[in-house]
């Protein structure tokens, strides 16, 4: 589907306009146009939208509400209102606002229909030639990536499938893909991740990815690959539990971005690490107040198996920092542990 273009033909002008706009613009049109908008009680308030209508019944413009200050999400209210079609946004912004808008334009239409058919509508949209349309493709692309893998739920989102999903990204990129499963973990010094992981069905693994020249500044990515996360013996409560599909975001955000970066062909030689497993219950479980080893060589006695997170990333952490990175970046889905430190209200859980 493509969602930009540089010209078409019959493009429906987008007029973005804050309520300080609108007046102005109102005085320009002519009454049948004013006296639409008035009947419509369309104000210009951001996150809403206006077809105003031709003489002979067509669309002829589309009255988009926006904040004074543009970005990403400035035009996403937008393609709900639009019939299929080619529409011009029509805005004296710089190009780089102009993206950012187009891209919150696409992701709008975001759906994900791997169970259930979707019926996207075909909506192009006309952009000037400064802007780069590739760039703003690829960024939707990444992201769709990112939130396609994070929706998918455990039952075919495990460790086996997160490495699939590797593997895809590094043949579309030309990066390097490599994996260490199962008891290899143990031979090659990952003990953490191989405890977190060892109940479950599936293999725990360590995924790697890796592009670049080596004359380039490394940059490491570590993205927290729990596929699914029970809490362990620990278990959550059915709150805390029922989303917990998420729980391997860093690494569908590690993924994401390394597509992405490799894209833009930036001048960066880049490693991503994945520790991907599934925190379940057996009998192989590891268990609260076991004693366990890390890459680094230190020990970690467990004081809740729902705190795997860690476990996991002190591994994949001491063999990102041991190639000497000029920069690295861990991220994951430490959102009860962030609520607790912001002092924010919601239910604290451990990641």
């Amino acid at each position: 589907m493509h969602y930009f273009t540089h010209k078409a033909a019959h493009a429906t002008p987008i007029i973005p306009l804050s309520p300080p706009l609108l007046a102005s613009w109102l005085k320009q049109q002519d009454a049948r146009t004013r006296n639409w908008v008035k009947a419509q009680s369309f104000n210009a308030e951001p996150a809403t939208t206006l077809l105003v209508p031709s003489e002979n019944g067509e669309i002829a413009c589309v009255l988009a509400g926006v904040e004074a200050t543009i970005g990403t999400w400035s035009l996403a209210h937008v393609p709900a209102a639009l019939p299929a079609g080619s529409y011009a946004l029509e805005a004296k912004w710089k190009p780089a606002q102009l993206a950012e808008a187009a891209l919150g334009f696409a992701l709008a239409q975001y759906q994900f229909g791997r169970y259930k058919p979707t019926k996207p509508k075909a909506l192009t949209l006309q952009l000037p030639k400064a802007v780069d349309i590739a760039a703003i493709e690829a960024k939707r692309e990444a992201i769709a990536l990112v939130r396609d893998l994070i929706n998918t739920p455990a039952n075919d989102m495990g460790p086996a499938q997160l490495a699939k999903a590797a593997r895809e990204v590094a043949k579309r990129t030309g990066a390097r893909f490599s994996e260490i499963v199962g008891e290899d973990l143990l031979k090659k010094n990952y003990p953490a991740i191989h405890a977190v992981g060892r109940a479950a069905a599936q293999a725990p693994r360590l995924i790697e990815l890796t592009h670049g020249k080596p004359s380039h500044p490394l940059v490491v990515l570590v993205g927290k690959g729990v596929t699914f996360d029970t809490g362990g013996l620990d278990i959550k409560p059915y709150a805390s539990m029922k989303l917990m599909k998420k729980d391997m975001g860093g690494a569908a955000l590690v993924l994401g971005l390394a597509q992405l970066v490799i894209a833009a062909k930036l001048p960066i030689r880049l490693r991503v690490l994945i520790p991907a497993v599934e925190n379940s219950v057996s009998g192989d479980a590891f268990r609260p107040q076991d004693v366990i080893h890390s890459r680094k060589g230190l020990t970690i006695e467990i004081g809740s198996t729902d705190a795997e997170g860690r476990l996991i990333l002190a591994d994949a952490l001491t063999e990102g920092d041991s190639s000497k990175p000029a920069l690295l970046i861990d991220i994951a889905t430490l959102t009860g542990a962030a609520r607790t430190a912001l002092a924010a209200n919601g239910t604290s859980t451990r990641a």
